[in-house]
């Protein structure tokens, strides 16, 4: 019976195989030992080396699994979740007839009708905040605590500059507006005489006036000298043709007083004579007829006349740079009944606004008391105002354009300012 085989521990620890991390490290005594167990060792390591990767696999493969599992719950979550309400709008306006008004706390007007519509389309609650002004009204927009204002306001290059605007509600422009008292306005006659003495027309018909003379005087003086008779000389240029202007002006307005000696001289100097009635006619017919339309229709017939004139309009709005450059002097109200009364009570000679609310008021609470004088001008868009780059402003515009199509707008429009 043969005797076990033993091995020393030299020997085992010599064909041991270690595996760290699931990779095989074989460690061999010597090249013979090596190739002698290499086919079972390599057989084991590979398999070691499957369960560990089959492990692993399965371990990534539980972890996407659990991670798919929490996005998914996610998902649903906020599928079924109940949609946030939508934050409330703060709406600011001032007292601007027509298109805001305030009667026993309620507000009313073309504007208001517009974004009651809007806001019911959009589903969005909001609350009104009514402030004083229009610049109390645009500081709080830049503060931020008003989110659209809708008292019909002009676009302008400067509001433009802070401000975001919504598609146009309307187009309007600014008129002149003075006192009816029903009879003709008293016109003093000093301050009309001087006023047309110094007034466009006076300077042309003036300006017209010193060249003909000028060219009348030559006329005569280069005839005078050229009909001279043989061995007389004319008269030299200076002063020669000053003695002539001087002739030829005096003859325009009145007879002169010492006529040219030549007979051709003479012939024009009836010419000139005849010319010089059809001028100063035409000149005092033209007059005659500003002094008398003047005194019809009085001081202020439109914007051209309200060079230093006192004039009323809402403090900061579009109108005053307009009066500045027209030299009008400028008195500004904060609220648009101020304005209205001032004219009313004769302290200011006219007002200038934008046309529709001064057409609301002359056929309504001002109706036989005010008047409206001269055409439109400064003609621009009015509508709303949001703060700059406002996420409210796209969706106002979507809602404007659904009221025009489907007749909406029209509607409205024709409640406030009647049928186009």
């Amino acid at each position: 019976m043969p005797w076990p085989t033993t091995r020393t521990p030299m020997q085992n620890t010599s064909r041991a195989v270690i595996v760290r991390g699931c990779k095989p490290a074989v460690r061999a005594d010597s090249r013979r030992e090596k190739m002698k167990t290499w086919p079972g060792t390599f057989a084991r390591d590979i398999t070691r080396a499957i369960v560990c990767a089959g492990r692993t696999v399965g371990r990534c493969r539980a972890v996407v699994w659990a991670i798919a599992a929490v996005c998914c719950a996610s998902l649903c979550s906020q599928s079924f979740a109940a949609p946030a309400a939508p934050s409330e709008i703060t709406v600011g306006a001032f007292v601007l007839s027509p298109f805001v008004m305030e009667q026993d706390s309620k507000l009313s007007g073309f504007s208001v009708d517009l974004w009651t519509d809007i806001a019911a389309r959009l589903h969005v609650p909001y609350r009104y905040q009514v402030l004083s002004d229009v610049g109390t009204l645009f500081q709080t927009m830049r503060d931020g605590q008003t989110d659209i204002a809708v008292s019909g306001l002009f676009y302008s290059a400067q509001r433009d500059r802070e401000f975001d605007f919504s598609y146009p509600i309307m187009e309007a422009g600014l008129r002149v507006m003075v006192a009816d008292s029903g009879e003709t306005a008293p016109v003093s006659p000093l301050h009309s005489l001087a006023s047309q003495l110094v007034s466009r027309t006076t300077l042309i018909w003036g300006g017209v006036a010193l060249l003909m003379t000028i060219l009348a005087g030559h006329v005569v003086w280069l005839v005078e000298r050229l009909q001279t008779s043989t061995g007389e000389r004319g008269e030299a240029y200076f002063p020669g043709v000053f003695r002539a202007t001087y002739w030829a002006a005096t003859t325009l307005l009145s007879q002169g007083d010492q006529p040219p000696r030549r007979w051709i001289g003479r012939v024009l100097a009836v010419l000139w004579m005849f010319l010089g009635i059809l001028f100063v006619a035409s000149y005092t017919a033209q007059l005659a007829s500003t002094l008398t339309i003047e005194h019809m229709h009085g001081a202020i017939n439109g914007p051209d006349d309200l060079s230093g004139k006192r004039v009323a309009t809402l403090k900061g709005g579009s109108a005053v740079a307009d009066l500045v450059n027209r030299g009008a002097t400028v008195v500004e109200y904060p609220k648009n009944s101020q304005v209205f009364d001032a004219l009313v009570q004769g302290d200011v000679d006219a007002v200038v606004q934008g046309s529709a609310g001064l057409d609301y008021y002359a056929t309504h609470e001002g109706k036989g008391r005010v008047k409206m004088v001269g055409p439109e001008f400064n003609v621009n868009d009015v509508g709303f105002v949001f703060p700059i780059n406002s996420a409210l402003r796209k969706r106002v515009d979507g809602a404007l354009l659904s009221m025009r199509e489907d007749g909406t707008y029209q509607r409205i429009y024709n409640k406030w300012f009647g049928s186009p």
